[in-house]
């Protein structure tokens, strides 16, 4: 089952298209992952699908509404976004940054209600940011900072909820912290998440279904098992990727790569579903 469509959808910077002719739907229930090269249009569709970027051909739908019809509260209840760069916190304590989350919910005059207090309570408990929630969101660590936005997020008390690039700047056991937490509210409060991560190897660990993209199209999707392949990678990101199987979890990993020095031409792509034609 599928709440959120794309279809044959056109999307555009200016007069830079960057997606043409895009159809794909995201599973309900699981946490999607999208992946590719720099400016394959990853982001974009995310936008796209969150409206924060306009279609410009095709549909972009959530339970069979078009998501550029409904009113803006009204899609914020139905699904929270949490932006490559965050902005707007100086000088906030932590509750207050998660706060804003209840925003689609309030009536006249913005004050918290009891419930907008108990969802805020709960979005701080489950990220475990309930201890600095008095503390300035500007002297936190990258990795506190990044759960206080995804409590926020929380906080709007939506099942959708799309991310890009939840781990960028953080170190290790910081990207670890956030992608187990995501997957925590994917299992136990059966949240939809839709995220963008460069890392292959934490995409087919932390994911259910992944999309693959280049140039504006989608080239592949599936379970990692079938996308994390090398034939999949040369044409995705152009190298030759030697893929074993993760000692822990069983997932494929990508074990090491090169990069390739130029295409191999034979290789054909239909409407995003994914075929190789016999490398000569």
């Amino acid at each position: 089952m599928s709440r959120i469509q794309a279809a044959s959808i056109d999307v555009s910077y200016g007069d830079t298209p960057i997606i043409e002719n895009l159809s794909v739907q995201i599973p309900d229930g699981q946490i999607t992952t999208i992946i590719g090269p720099n400016g394959c249009g990853k982001s974009t569709l995310l936008k796209a699908c969150t409206r924060l970027l306009p279609v410009h051909k095709g549909s972009i739908t959530i339970d069979g509404r078009a998501v550029h019809e409904m009113p803006s509260k009204e899609l914020a209840r139905q699904m929270a976004i949490l932006p490559q760069t965050q902005q707007g916190a100086n000088g906030l304590t932590a509750y207050e940054l998660v706060s804003y989350g209840r925003f689609p919910h309030q009536r006249a005059f913005g004050r918290l209600s009891r419930l907008d207090r108990e969802r805020i309570d709960w979005a701080m408990e489950v990220t475990g940011t309930s201890e600095f929630k008095d503390q300035l969101v500007d002297g936190l660590s990258g990795g506190q900072r990044q759960r206080v936005w995804i409590a926020m997020a929380l906080a709007q008390d939506t099942e959708l909820i799309f991310l890009d690039e939840p781990t960028t700047y953080l170190d290790m056991a910081h990207q670890l912290e956030v992608l187990e937490l995501l997957e925590k509210l994917n299992k136990e409060e059966n949240r939809t998440i839709v995220m963008v991560l460069h890392d292959l190897n934490q995409a087919a660990r932390f994911s259910d279904f992944l999309i693959a993209m280049k140039k504006g199209k989608v080239v592949k999707t599936g379970t990692s098992d079938t996308v994390i392949e090398a034939d999949v990678l040369r044409h995705v990101f152009n190298i030759e990727a030697l893929i074993g199987k993760d000692p822990r979890t069983g997932c494929p990993m990508c074990m090491t790569y090169h990069l390739l020095k130029e295409e191999n031409e034979n290789e054909t792509y239909d409407h995003g579903y994914y075929s190789i034609a016999a490398r000569a």
